[in-house]
């Protein structure tokens, strides 16, 4: 048994140490040294910091190197819905100046619109959208006394750049139905 002792000593000097904590701690005995574990945790607590450093030191290589290409090509399918597409000529198209509304009012639509039910931005817009063309119809209330073609020509460029740049869609068509004409003057809800 001395001899067993003397060799784990000479293989592992550490060994026994540890040993006699695990078997303390097996016997439930208080007799643990407060330095043999906070010795334990200490290490523990290296190997740790030492294997996060590692992790941080690879990422930082990979980041690197990622930031050293000019371009990274992942492979996937995009698909955007037809909501979002008319969404986005809606608001195109309510910032060309002369341009009222989309699309006609309903009584059931705007309750729809009140109660969550259906998306303004894209009232008055129907599109048809495959991978890389969409075809855009609008409906337009303009206000009294701006170009009509002149309003039809801007909301056309500002709606194909739109889809253009936030999509990558080409516009292969932009059909726009003047549906009606608002008067400046007359406010919502009064009578003339």
């Amino acid at each position: 048994m001395v001899e067993e002792r003397a060799k784990k000593e000479q293989i592992a000097p550490g060994l026994e140490k540890a040993e006699r904590t695990e078997e303390a701690a097996v016997r439930g005995a208080s007799s643990i040294d407060d330095e043999v574990i906070a010795s334990v945790a200490k290490s523990n607590r290296r190997t740790k910091m030492t294997e996060k450093r590692i992790k941080e030191e690879e990422m930082k290589r990979k980041l690197e190197e990622i930031e050293k290409t000019e371009e990274i090509v992942v492979g996937g399918e995009t698909s955007i819905d037809d909501e979002v597409i008319a969404a986005i000529a809606g608001v195109a198209a309510r910032e060309v100046e002369g341009v009222a509304s989309l699309g006609t009012s309903s009584i059931r639509r705007i309750l729809a619109e009140r109660l969550g039910g259906a998306q303004q931005k894209a009232r008055g817009v129907d599109v048809e959208a495959g991978k890389k063309e969409a075809i855009v119809d609008l409906t337009l209330n303009i206000i009294y006394g701006f170009s009509i073609p002149q309003i039809v020509i801007d909301v056309r460029k500002t709606v194909a750049a739109r889809l253009l740049e936030i999509a990558g869609l080409i516009a292969k068509e932009i059909n726009v139905s003047v549906v009606g004409i608002e008067f400046p003057e007359r406010m919502p809800g009064k009578l003339a």
